[in-house]
């Protein structure tokens, strides 16, 4: 069973992999997210999940409320329970075009699992979401924003913030409202000698992490009832 540290230098590898990924593939091919996947899928397997349990790859549509189906990154099945959905998501780039969209389909997807779990779709147990967030470090992303407010005031939150700071409010928030169980949120640069930042203590991948294997702990007890 691998412990907290070790799961940190193995993020930090993962990271490494992401722009090796990029670089060799581009970000089309889909894949630089893989070794993430393989990571956390690994926690749960150390905390006695099967590999078959752990799906990281092929089977995980999860039927949706407003739509047929949804595609999550990794999903973990147990007889016929659905113990916990997983979304990894990257932005390099672009983040103002895109940060608007990443909110909305965060919220959408939890939104959806929540209706469908209560509909029946995935077991008697309450499924875990998890939520990992990681934001290419560059200057744009640390300029405070302006907002348009024509006809009502935004949060004093948002006033005067980076994009770093509203990306950190959206994930703190998703775990706050519990759309997600536990989220992670880094801002990374292609640089070997300083590859990553985790700007929220709430936020770190070691969080994640114990959250997950607390999850794992929670089943067990459960497992012989299922």
């Amino acid at each position: 069973m691998a412990e907290d540290f070790a799961y940190a230098e193995q993020f930090r590898e993962a990271i490494e992999n992401f722009w090796l990924v990029r670089a060799r593939q581009g970000v089309r091919a889909g894949q630089h997210l893989d070794k993430l996947a393989e990571l956390v899928g690994d926690i749960f397997v150390d905390e006695g999940f099967a590999e078959g349990n752990v799906l990281r790859r092929r089977q995980l549509e999860l039927p949706g409320y407003y739509r047929s189906e949804k595609r999550w990154d990794l999903l973990v099945v147990y007889k016929n329970v659905l113990a916990a959905a997983i979304e990894f998501k990257s932005q390099v780039g672009s983040v103002g075009k895109n940060i608007n969209n990443r909110a909305e389909e965060a919220v959408g997807s939890a939104t959806e699992v929540w209706a469908a779990h209560r509909e029946g779709r995935y077991g008697i147990v309450r499924p875990w979401l998890g939520y990992l967030l990681l934001l290419e470090d560059t200057p744009e992303i640390r300029k405070p924003v302006s907002t348009s407010e024509p006809f009502f005031s935004v949060e004093e939150v948002f006033r005067e913030t980076s994009y770093k700071d509203r990306y950190e409010i959206f994930c703190r928030r998703l775990a706050e409202e519990r759309l997600y169980d536990a989220a992670c949120f880094v801002t990374l640069k292609q640089d070997a000698a300083d590859p990553l930042e985790e700007p929220a203590s709430d936020l770190t991948f070691t969080g994640f992490a114990s959250a997950i294997k607390e999850r794992a702990k929670a089943l067990a007890a459960l497992r012989e009832e299922l």
